[in-house]
């Protein structure tokens, strides 16, 4: 797509003296403030913030979009958190819950496809989960398929198993990462600010806890996505918020691939009187983001929450990864209610999607590095 940003800067197409100081910031590469992103979120026209986060996605990346062939691996759906979103959650012993063992795991890896590259692991916290149990489900992984990433563990399943067997992130990871373990989603994020934190999720991993997890998860070698749910109780100064301390993180350990704003959806869960939030405002918190976290590489729109036509069209506001293949392999999001009860794309409809919206299509590495 081409970049008309310097085009309007240079003919003073934009005439708001404020987002003309912004543009400018942009063009030049020069960080801009919470209140400007804060005038961004509440003032800016939608045509302006696509402006801004198409020059900075095309100076990272070109004009590739990233995927991935992948699946998710969700061994429980039992937790010890009750999130008042979520509606993942069952109770040990109710009908629906499940807890898989670790010859249910193999059978998944052994059943895979030989192109998928990638498994994302992640589900409840089960009251019973361990250390070993985690190691032992990276291991039989590993020892099955020699070559696909493990993604796996939120800091909120993390924090539960390095506190109850009392050791500290480092050593935690450190045998995860000697059993196979490549990297961390950012799951569990949800939203920094710690009141809204205690009214939605107030069982859950400390927002400082989970920085402290990818921090440590950073400086033991591996990488890691961040995330943010946003659209529920939340308003403009908490979600800057929650970005200004990812990126201040970003600045000491350069640890995060992308950040993945995730969409409250409002069914089977205790928040269900709140209306969600529309697509426009779904596309302005991509573009936002693109542009406050200067220091990220990638921005992604996770297709199976937002739908395959909105994750298209968010390609035009600062996104350049619309995650991957899944196969039908995660409820978390279907089960809230998203578009997508059945998520899975092949690699034809995922190229498509992306050339379509005027882009070049890269399968990619764990690590961004493109598939051959």
């Amino acid at each position: 797509m081409k970049d008309t940003l310097p085009f309007f800067v240079e003919n003073n197409f934009i005439e708001n003296a404020e987002e003309k100081k912004i543009a400018e910031k942009v063009l030049s590469s020069e960080r801009i403030s919470p209140d400007e992103a804060y005038y961004l979120y509440t003032k800016a026209e939608l045509g302006l913030l696509a402006l801004l986060a198409s020059h900075i996605k095309d100076k990272k990346t070109g004009n590739n979009v990233f995927f991935i062939q992948n699946i998710h691996l969700e061994p429980t759906n039992i937790c010890v958190c009750n999130c008042r979103f979520c509606s993942y959650r069952k109770k040990n012993g109710t009908p629906g819950a499940w807890r898989l063992s670790l010859d249910e795991i193999a059978e998944k890896i052994y059943q895979l496809d030989k192109a998928i590259n990638e498994i994302h692991i992640t589900g409840g916290t089960h009251p019973e989960a361990t250390l070993t149990e985690y190691i032992d489900i990276v291991k039989t992984i590993r020892n099955i398929n020699r070559h696909i990433h493990i993604k796996a563990f939120s800091a909120a399943e993390l924090h539960y198993v390095f506190q109850k067997e009392k050791i500290n992130y480092e050593e935690g990871f450190r045998l995860l990462i000697g059993a196979g373990l490549g990297s961390i989603p950012g799951g569990g994020a949800e939203i920094f600010d710690e009141e809204i934190r205690r009214k939605i999720c107030p069982d859950k991993t400390s927002s400082t806890e989970w920085l402290n997890i990818h921090n440590s998860a950073h400086r033991s070698g591996i990488f890691s996505n961040a995330t943010m749910l946003y659209g529920h109780i939340e308003n403009y100064a908490h979600r800057i918020d929650h970005m200004l301390r990812l990126r201040n993180l970003q600045d000491i350990t350069s640890g995060f691939n992308a950040f993945i704003p995730l969409k409250f959806k409002n069914q089977n869960n205790s928040m269900s009187d709140l209306k969600e939030v529309s697509l426009l405002e779904d596309l302005r918190n991509y573009a936002v983001s693109r542009i406050f976290l200067d220091n990220f590489p990638h921005i992604k729109s996770y297709w199976p929450m937002l739908g395959k036509e909105a994750a298209q069209l968010s390609l035009s506001f600062g996104v350049d990864d619309i995650d991957g293949t899944i196969n039908n392999s995660t409820k978390i999001y279907s089960l809230a209610g998203a578009q997508e009860t059945s998520p899975h794309m092949n690699v034809e409809e995922l190229k498509k999607i992306i050339t379509d919206a005027g882009y070049a299509p890269v399968e990619r590495y764990s690590d961004y590095s493109p598939v051959n």
